[in-house]
């Protein structure tokens, strides 16, 4: 497994949102490279990830792919495939590659599993000042739970800064609606000024053809 880069930003922001519940972590960084502009410039390559490659307006999506985006000096992983068995080796590769491009903060999103009525939002940092952050606005640190995949891997080996936004969500189904609220949150934590409206919307036509 190797990530192949075609530019290496000094001292960026990485943010990595792999598949898992409700498609939340997928849903937002999709989202943040849309509104971002954000460019392809790099993917990562394994002999053990399915061969599988997606369309979109005739063009072809990387199954793992990496984009940057100039203006914040941010990097997204942002895959789109299956990592079952995979999660150690890429969150090694991650890492290193935040350690060779002294990233400032590496940030994972991820939905977690709820029976509440709300969709609650929590966090867990290394950093004291994202988690000064977390606290002004009122987001409770995560206290009790089981994180898996590679955000659990990346919180268990991380030696560098970093921080996870988690949000609850009731489904295996896409969350539009939990998405926007991890985006909420970043948004005023990276100071990106995002719109997260449109994800809103996007979840209520879901979920009135849901209904219908």
């Amino acid at each position: 497994m190797e990530i192949i880069l075609e530019k290496k930003p000094k001292n960026p922001i990485i943010i990595e949102g792999f598949p898992g519940f409700g498609f939340v972590s997928t849903i937002a960084t999709e989202f943040l490279i849309e509104h971002l502009n954000a460019k392809l410039i790099g993917r990562i390559e394994s002999k053990n990830i399915m061969p599988m490659v997606a369309m979109h307006n005739s063009k072809l999506i990387e199954p793992l792919g990496i984009f940057y985006d100039p203006k914040n000096n941010i990097i997204i992983f942002h895959p789109i495939t299956n990592v079952n068995g995979l999660e150690w080796e890429i969150a090694e590769i991650l890492l290193s590659l935040a350690k060779e491009l002294k990233a400032k903060e590496v940030i994972g999103l991820e939905g977690v599993a709820s029976n509440s009525a709300d969709s609650r939002t929590f966090f867990y940092t290394n950093f004291s000042k994202s988690g000064e952050f977390f606290k002004k606005n009122k987001i409770e640190s995560l206290k009790d739970g089981v994180i898996m995949g590679v955000t659990g891997a990346l919180l268990l080996k991380a030696k560098c800064p970093i921080s996870a936004i988690f949000v609850e969500t009731h489904s295996q189904l896409p969350d539009s609606r939990a998405a926007a609220k991890i985006i909420e949150i970043l948004d005023k934590y990276l100071n990106l000024k995002i719109d997260y409206k449109p994800l809103l919307e996007k979840a209520e036509q879901f979920e009135a053809k849901l209904k219908t």
